[in-house]
């Protein structure tokens, strides 16, 4: 498995090769933005400096020197679904059971909970799943080559993942989303 405080020294190290900019540099833009939510920060850093999401995003942790993990510090993977599929929400859990299910008759992985949803990853991160609206769950995938469909859809440069699918009953998860994280799983070794 990737050591993820590994993985973020990579990505910060990156991050100043693409900008020009070293990590200190950049964390004094971002303060000096006088932006408060994490949100909005990540979205100055897309538009102002032209970052891809993922890049925003771990910057604007490691500015704020806050961990996503912390969210879910102490908590069991049972419990941390918990706290994703609450309220009008609730109703979406058994589709990421079943799609837990699934993923672990393909063998090894790590989870890494995020706020708003999990992480899968086993050299680096294949497929996210997560409760995208009220009705709605996301399952987004990592892969390569693979042609978009009406289901299956391709995301632009930069964001977390390069294909997303939102499915929103159990029955949805079938052969075909299975192929396609199947596909992800095997591009992450």
């Amino acid at each position: 498995m990737a050591d993820p405080k590994k993985a973020v020294a990579t990505q910060l190290a990156n991050i100043e090769k693409r900008t020009g900019k070293t990590i200190a540099q950049l964390t004094a833009i971002v303060k000096k933005s006088g932006l408060t939510k994490h949100g909005e920060m990540v979205a100055m850093l897309k538009s102002d400096l032209g970052m891809g999401h993922g890049d925003a995003n771990t910057l604007v942790h490691t500015v704020r020197k806050s961990d996503s993990a912390s969210v879910t510090a102490g908590k069991s993977g049972s419990e941390v679904l918990d706290g994703l599929y609450t309220g009008p929400k609730e109703a979406l859990r058994p589709i990421h059971d079943k799609l837990l299910t699934a993923l672990h008759k393909l063998g090894t992985f790590e989870e890494a909970p995020k706020k708003a949803y999990v992480s899968y990853r086993r050299k680096k991160q294949f497929v996210t799943i997560g409760p995208a609206t009220k009705t709605q769950v996301e399952v987004g995938l990592n892969m390569k080559g693979v042609e978009p469909t009406d289901r299956l859809e391709e995301l632009p440069p930069g964001k977390m993942c390069n294909y997303r699918v939102r499915i929103g009953k159990p029955s949805e998860v079938n052969a075909e989303l299975i192929g396609w994280i199947r596909t992800a799983f095997a591009s992450a070794e």
